[in-house]
Formats: structure tokens, sequence, C-alpha cells
């Protein structure tokens, strides 16, 4: 029987800021893991974060990391957790 348990997470990435400059991005992903980590009970080097999410922390360089960002988890049977961007609903107002 397949038993995957799926969540939606926002991530505050408050602590990213007290890092160096040259070191947030990297800051962010470790962030991301130990997250995830706590909320899936899962061990930091079963999370695999996906392209996408990776791209969206580093899409404005090293130095400058969103404050937060929302992922779907999907923790598998063997402990795997995989991690992706939640892609933002368009709504009828922000489309015109």
């Amino acid at each position: 029987m397949s038993e995957e348990v799926e969540r939606i997470i926002t991530i505050p990435m408050r602590a990213t800021k007290m890092a160096p400059r040259t070191k947030r991005a990297a800051r962010a992903i470790k962030e991301t893991r130990d997250n995830i980590a706590r909320h899936m009970k899962a061990d930091v080097e079963k999370i695999w974060i996906d392209k996408s999410l990776n791209e969206k922390i580093w899409e404005r360089g090293i130095q400058n990391p969103p404050r937060k960002i929302t992922v779907k988890a999907v923790k598998f049977e063997d402990g795997l957790v995989e991690v992706s961007l939640v892609v933002p609903v368009e709504t009828k107002e922000n489309v015109e």
C-alpha cells in the first residue's frame, strides 16, 4: 500500500538575513531543508529539493533570497521527501 503524505507549507526565511551577504541563498536552502525536516519528520539527508524551487531561491542572486516561500512537500513510504515550488493560482483580479 502506497502511503504518501502531502503538505503545503509556507517557509519564513528570517534567519537568512542574519547570514553574511555572500552566503544568504545557501542559507535559505539550508533553512528550507531544516524546516521541511521538522514539519515532515524526516532526515535532512532524505530531502530532495526540486530544480524550480532552487531557481526561485537563487533568482535574485546570492545576496537577496525571498523573505518567505510556499512549497509543496510530499513524503514517500521510504522516508524520501520531495519539495517543489507551489505555483500561485491566477485569479481574475491578478489577470486584469
